[in-house]
Parts: structure tokens; sequence; C-alpha cells
């Protein structure tokens, strides 16, 4: 199992993760991550550090699709990956409703049509073969009617085959990712349920394809406290990440075995009763996503995560050097 951090979202300059991401490098970690939402990019800070370091690899989790035209993420990743000496993990996603359409004034509808063109459009230019042409219907090149023409890119990538992840919640799109990706970054997941709930979208994969999970890790001898914090992220994310009829992060709860518990949990959030819908997630939903409690808890549940699937873990919540060694220790022995 290969070992990954994951750093989240910048908010402000107190967030230079530098130092860390060096620590990680020198710890033998394979990779480090970065995010967007409706803040900061996630490439900036990824070339930040990528500037930094020589070995690790450097993966978004996940810049989202209607931020940026395939043709704009396709030559960001190509020049980041062309600086870096070929180490970035292009993890790309359709992010959710409320953010395509309230923040990106973009439409939302048919979310896997949209990945599955845009990423061989990505490949189209990365691979250099022709001027790229794309019928659309949803990024057509060139635009029907205007002047435009098809055009080969004037850089030569250093790569013409950048791994693609999707980060990918819906049984669905956990398919276009075994069919057209070379990973998946599930944000939750249960590793003793990935079988059940996408066994069957996971079955087409290729041998070395990464399951790459996100998992927030907590070294803490007070496990209830540990599960507090996972709590807190669960109660965000179930209640207030979504519209009310379209949350997938419920949904993904939900699939689970815990759909009338998201289902009360977005109730009670979005009614202004947090507390009431912190205190409703279930212990054993919080665990099972998660890896808390002292060091020798934790390496008993690494088993379950070795058993299941998932061939990468990104670890979310590490930063000083004590905690980072032992997660070191614990996950590559």
């Amino acid at each position: 199992m290969k070992l990954g951090l994951n750093l989240g979202y910048w908010q402000r300059a107190a967030d230079d993760a530098t130092e860390t991401v060096l620590l990680a490098e020198r710890l033998g970690y394979d990779s480090v991550w970065t995010a967007e939402a409706y803040g900061s990019d996630a490439f900036t800070p990824l070339a930040w550090y990528g500037a930094r370091t020589s070995r690790i690899k450097l993966g978004t989790s996940v810049v989202q699709l209607s931020a940026r035209t395939p043709a704009a993420t396709a030559m960001t990743a190509m020049t980041l990956d062309h600086l870096t000496g070929g180490r970035l993990l292009l993890g790309v996603g359709a992010s959710g409703p409320q953010v395509v359409e309230g923040w990106y004034g973009q439409p939302f509808g048919r979310p896997l049509a949209r990945t599955r063109e845009y990423v061989e459009i990505m490949r189209k230019i990365w691979r250099r073969e022709e001027p790229v042409t794309a019928p659309g219907p949803h990024h057509p090149l060139p635009l029907p009617g205007g002047l435009g023409k098809p055009l080969k890119s004037i850089t030569h990538p250093l790569r013409p085959d950048i791994p693609v992840y999707l980060g990918a919640e819906g049984p669905r799109n956990v398919a276009l990712s075994a069919e057209i990706a070379q990973g998946w970054l599930p944000l939750f997941a249960f590793p003793e349920k990935i079988g059940e709930m996408y066994g069957e979208a996971l079955a087409p994969a290729p041998p070395d394809f990464d399951i790459a999970a996100m998992v927030l890790v907590l070294i803490d001898d007070d496990v209830p406290r540990a599960l507090e914090a996972v709590k807190m992220m669960l109660t965000l994310y179930i209640g207030g990440m979504g519209a009310k009829h379209r949350n997938f992060h419920a949904d993904i709860i939900g699939r689970m075995g815990f759909a009338e518990t998201a289902e009360h949990i977005q109730a009670l959030y979005l009614s202004g009763r947090k507390d009431e819908a912190f205190r409703a997630v279930p212990d054993e939903l919080a665990d099972g996503i998660s890896l808390v409690g002292p060091a020798g808890r934790i390496k008993e549940r690494l088993e379950v995560w070795r058993a299941s699937p998932v061939t990468s873990l990104l670890v979310m919540g590490p930063r000083d050097e004590a905690s980072l060694t032992t997660v070191r220790d614990l996950v590559l022995g």
C-alpha cells in the first residue's frame, strides 16, 4: 500500500505546508495532494511545493471540471508536469450543482458525459498526434460557426500519458473511473464495504488501477475525543455540502447502510440544529471511515484497509514530525 499526504485546501499564508511536505518526502511518502472548492485553487500550492521538492509525487484531489476548459486544465497539467520532472497526478472531479452553478455559473447536468469528454480532450492535447477536434456537445472544438480552427499544442508534453484520477462517489462515476482513468479518489471510504458498494463498478479496472482513499488519521489515546473530529467533518458534509435533494455525500453515507441516519443529520443541520446533527453521527460510521486512537489501535485497524481494494492511503490530519513518522511506520512497516 502506498502512502500519501492530503493537505486539503489552502486558505492563507499561514497554511504554507512546505516544511511538512519536505518532511513527508524525507520520510518516504509517495505523494502529496491539494484540493479546491470555492476559494484557493489546487494547482498553485502544488506548484509551490513542487518547486521545493524533488521526488514526491504531486496530486490534485481534485480540480473541478467546471473551473476550467479541458484545454486550460491540460495546459496547466502539462506545464506543471514538465517543471516538476513528471511528478503530477491529475485528479479531476465534477463537484456538485451548488458549486458548479453557484460559483462557476455553469450547468451541472450530465456529469458523467462531461467527464468522459473532458478527459478525452486532455489526452488528445497531450498526445499531440494531430490538431485537436472534439464533436462536443459540452466542449466542441473548434467552436461551431466561428473562426476557430483545429490546433495542436505548441508545447511538447514531458509525458503524453499524465495519470488521471477521478474524484467519484456514485457507482456509475466509479465505473467510469475504472474505464477511463488510472485511479479513483474516494472521499469517504469504509474499507469493509467497498466491495459490496463498488465491486461491480470496479471489476473492469486494470491490475495497476490505483484506489487512493482519503482518510482522516488522528493519533490520540482518547478514542471518543478523536472520533468527535471525524464526526464534525461528517456533520458538515452530510448536512451542508450539497442541496437538500441532491447531496452526493449524504448519498454515499446512505449506500454504506446509514440512509436514515444521513437523512436525519441533514434535516437537523438544515434546520439550524447543528449540535444535534453532530450528536446524531454514529460512532460506527465515524470509526469506519477513519483511523483514530492510539498507535496500536490504528495498526489493528489498518489490517482491514490492507484487505480492501484500496491501494493508496492519502492521510489527512498529521502534520508534525512525530505523527507523520508514526503513520509512515504503521503503513509502510
